[in-house]
C-alpha cells in the first residue's frame, strides 16, 4: 500500500499480559493521511490475523469470496459472500477457518473523519449490526464506490484527501440505509446546531467510557474531564442515545469484562481487576446483574479462547 501499511511483520505487543494486541494504522510520512484501502493482500497479512486483537481504527470489510467465520466481540459471523462488515475501534475481532478470502479492506482513523463529523454516529450506529448480507444490488454499488476509492487513493492527486473523506461519507450514509436488524434513531433536539452539539458530547463520552472502563469512573468525573457539568452530560446522553450516563458507564465495563473472558486466559480474578474490581466476588455479582451469567458461565459457554494469548506466551 502506498506510504500506509498495518503493521508490517508482526502485531504490536499486547498492553498487558494476556490482553489481545492493539493495532494501529502507521503511516510512514507525517503529510500521508490516516487512510488506507485495498484488497486484502495488498492490505497485507494482517487484514485477515487469525488471532483476537483491537484496532485503534475503523475497518470496513467487502467480503467477494471466500469460507469461514468473522467473529468480532461476541457475535461469530458466517461468510456466505457478499458482505459488508464494520469494525469499530476498541472491538476484539479475528478470522477463523478462513479459505479462499477475497475482497477490500477501507482503514481509516478518528481523525479522518473531520469533514463530517456526523459520520461517527452514523458508524456507531452501524456497528449495532456490523455484518450486512449484500444482495446483487448493494453489492455493486459498494463495489463501485470503494473502487473509486481506491482508485483516488492511488492516484494521490492535489485534493485527493477530501475528495476520499466525500467517498467514504456516500459509503457510509448508503451502508446505513441496507437493510438489517433495526437501529433506534437519536431522539430528535430542538434545532440542529443543539443536535449536533449533544451528539458530539456523547460520542466524546462514549469513547471515554470504553476508553477508561478499567478506571470504573464516575459519571461526575466523566463530566469533568469532559469539562462540562454532570446535569449537562446526562440531558446530552439521554437526548441522543435514550439512556443515562450511569448505564452506559457499567455497559463499558461489561463489554471490556466480555472481551477479555472471550479472547483472552486472564482468571476471572484477574479480569475484575482490569475493569476497576477489586473484589472479584462483587465483579461475579456485578457481572450476573448486567448479563444474567456468572463469569465462569459466560466463558464456558463462548470458550474460544487464543492458545497465543495465554498468560506468558508471546508467540503471537
Amino acid at each position: 500500500m502506498r506510504g500506509t501499511t498495518v503493521l508490517p511483520g508482526t502485531p504490536c505487543s499486547a498492553p498487558r499480559d494476556g490482553e489481545p494486541p492493539v493495532h494501529r494504522l502507521e503511516v510512514r510520512l507525517p503529510d500521508e493521511v490516516p487512510f488506507a484501502v485495498g484488497t486484502f493482500d495488498g492490505i497485507g497479512p494482517m487484514s485477515r490475523a487469525g488471532f483476537p486483537h483491537r484496532h485503534t481504527f475503523y475497518e470496513l470489510v467487502h467480503v467477494t469470496a471466500g469460507a469461514g467465520v468473522h467473529v468480532v466481540d461476541l457475535d461469530r459471523h458466517v461468510l456466505r459472500p457478499p458482505h459488508l462488515g464494520v469494525i469499530l475501534p476498541g472491538q476484539v475481532h479475528h478470522w477463523e477457518d478462513v479459505r479462499g478470502l477475497d475482497g477490500s479492506v477501507v482503514l481509516f482513523t478518528p481523525e479522518f473523519l473531520v469533514d463530517h463529523p456526523g459520520d461517527r454516529e452514523l458508524l456507531r450506529r452501524l456497528g449495532e449490526r456490523p455484518w450486512l448480507a449484500l444482495d446483487a444490488a448493494d453489492h455493486a454499488r459498494t463495489g463501485r464506490l470503494i473502487a473509486e476509492l481506491s482508485e483516488e487513493y492511488a492516484q494521490g492527486a492535489a485534493g485527493f484527501a477530501s475528495v476520499l473523506r466525500s467517498l467514504l461519507h456516500v459509503l457510509l450514509v448508503r451502508t446505513a440505509r441496507l437493510p438489517g436488524p433495526a437501529v433506534p434513531d437519536a431522539a430528535p433536539l430542538p434545532g440542529r446546531g443543539h443536535q449536533s452539539r449533544a451528539a458530539g458530547l456523547a460520542e466524546e463520552f462514549a469513547r471515554l467510557a470504553a476508553r477508561t472502563a478499567h478506571e470504573a469512573p464516575t459519571v461526575r468525573e466523566c463530566a469533568e474531564r469532559l469539562g462540562v457539568t454532570p446535569g449537562h452530560l446526562a440531558e446530552a446522553v439521554r437526548a441522543v442515545t435514550g439512556r443515562t450516563p450511569a448505564a452506559l458507564l457499567r455497559e463499558a465495563r461489561v463489554c471490556e469484562a466480555q472481551r477479555l473472558l472471550l479472547s483472552t486466559g486472564l482468571s476471572v480474578r484477574q479480569v475484575a481487576a482490569r475493569v476497576g474490581f477489586a473484589d472479584p466476588a462483587y465483579f461475579c455479582r456485578f457481572f450476573r446483574r448486567e448479563t444474567g451469567r456468572s463469569p465462569g458461565d459466560f466463558r464456558k459457554h463462548h470458550d474460544r479462547r487464543a492458545a497465543s494469548l495465554e498468560p506468558g506466551d508471546r508467540s503471537a
